[in-house]
Formats: structure tokens, sequence, C-alpha cells
């Protein structure tokens, strides 16, 4: 993307960020200037996030946090604020999938795949959004291509990110007289551990599945990493309440 963007004097909150598409955001939004708050549970990832963010010149706090746990989402973005003085931006890239028949899916894993897809990213905007009133800021939301079209074997996956794109939408109406933009992204696959780690339950119908499967192949994360730091920033004021598809046409029809 040749787009310039500049988040110099910004703090950005990137969840998800050990790995992936979080990686990836929060090296974008280093190498766009920001000062980072990089959130994950998986510290060993956190730390080379972190250290790769730091050599781009900015400030970055590395906080661990399971955000599957409610109790530790408020406290992500008070330690950005605590640390930064500001916030600018608020990042939901964190996100986790688990395939079953739905009949066989385990309760626990709807419940955390929920609580992670879905809760967090509403606790996490509503602790940040009086500093993001203050700053004229944003939120961005990781959605997918999976908040449009429903996939067989993913239905918890599917609800969560029905769910996020309605609270995008939802919160932009709240907010939209007020100076905060709020936006969503919604991703094709894309080559992430995310996607490496995906299995399938034993008897899957291929047919069904390829529904889903775009025939141009994975999406690149780089380029989902720059759109993620375009909403983030000042040069996407004019989006609002929006959801950006980069899914190689999965959901053109």
């Amino acid at each position: 993307m040749s787009i310039a963007i500049d988040m110099k004097g910004k703090v950005a909150l990137v969840t998800g960020a050990a790995s992936g598409l979080g990686k990836a955001t929060a090296l974008k939004l280093a190498r766009c200037g920001a000062d980072l708050c990089l959130v994950d549970f998986n510290e060993a990832g956190l730390a080379e996030t972190a250290a790769l963010a730091g050599s781009e010149g900015g400030e970055v706090l590395a906080h661990r946090a399971d955000l599957s746990d409610a109790d530790q989402c408020a406290p992500a973005v008070a330690a950005a604020v605590e640390r930064f003085g500001r916030l600018d931006a608020l990042c939901n890239v964190a996100g986790i999938i688990k395939m079953a028949h739905a009949h066989e899916m385990p309760r626990a894993d709807w419940d955390k795949i929920i609580a992670v897809n879905l809760t967090a990213p509403f606790l996490l905007s509503q602790a940040a959004i009086p500093h993001l009133l203050e700053s004229e800021g944003a939120i961005v939301n990781v959605a997918s291509s999976a908040s449009y079209i429903g996939e067989a074997y993913a239905v918890a996956y599917c609800s969560s990110k029905f769910g996020l794109l309605g609270m995008t939408k939802a919160l932009a109406m709240e907010y939209t007289r007020q100076p905060i933009r709020i936006n969503a992204v919604g991703p094709g696959g894309m080559a992430t551990n995310i996607g490496a780690e995906m299995s399938f339950p034993a008897d899957p119908d291929m047919e069904l599945m390829s529904r889903y499967m775009g025939l141009r192949g994975m999406v690149e994360v780089t380029d989902v990493a720059d759109m993620i730091a375009l909403l983030a920033s000042p040069t996407g004021r004019s989006f609002h309440g929006a959801c950006i598809n980069i899914d190689a046409g999965i959901t053109a029809g």
C-alpha cells in the first residue's frame, strides 16, 4: 500500500500481537511511527514482536493478558494509558477458531471463542472509548469473511464474527456525533498460525467447505495489516462504521 500513514506521536494498542496478523499489524504501526502497547498471552512471541517493533524507533510496552478472562481486558487499556498518557488507536486483532460439528462442539470451546473474539473486543472498547474520545482516535476490529457467510463446522467462529461486525456498526452509530472512528476489516483465510493449527472434523463434507474457500488463494497478511493501520490512523478519517473486506472475492457472490 503506497498511501502515507503517519502515526508519529500516536499510541496504539494491538491485541494478538505475538504472532500472525497481530504481529504484522504491530510492525506496520511501528514503521508508521506509533508507540505501542502489545497484548497477548504468549510471552515468548510477545517479547519477539516487542523487540522487532522497538527496533523501528518507537516505545513499546509488552503486556501479557489472557483475553478469554474478562477481568484481564480493561487492565490492558489501563496499562497503555498509564505508560504513555494517552491512547489513539485500539486494534482488536486477537482471535481463535475451532472447527467441529455443531452438535459435538464442547461448551468450553464455544465459551472461549465467544470470549476472545467478541466479549474481549467489547470490554477493551468499553475501557478505551473515553480515552479515544479525548484523542479523537479509532477502533479497528478484525472481523472476517465469516462475518457475512455461514461456514460449515464453524458455528462458534461465525457467531463471534457476525457479532463483532454488528458491534462495530452499533458502536459507530452510537458515537457518530463524537470524535471517534470505529471500523472493521474482514479478511479471508490467511497463512497465519491460526490457520496452520486449525483442525476439522474427521468426516468433513468437502463440497460444503469449498463454499468458503477462495478461488484466488490465501490473503496476504501484510495487506490486511496495511488496512488496519490506515483505519487506525488520521489518514482513515473518512471511514466510520465500515467493514473493509479483504477476502480475495469469497463474499462477492
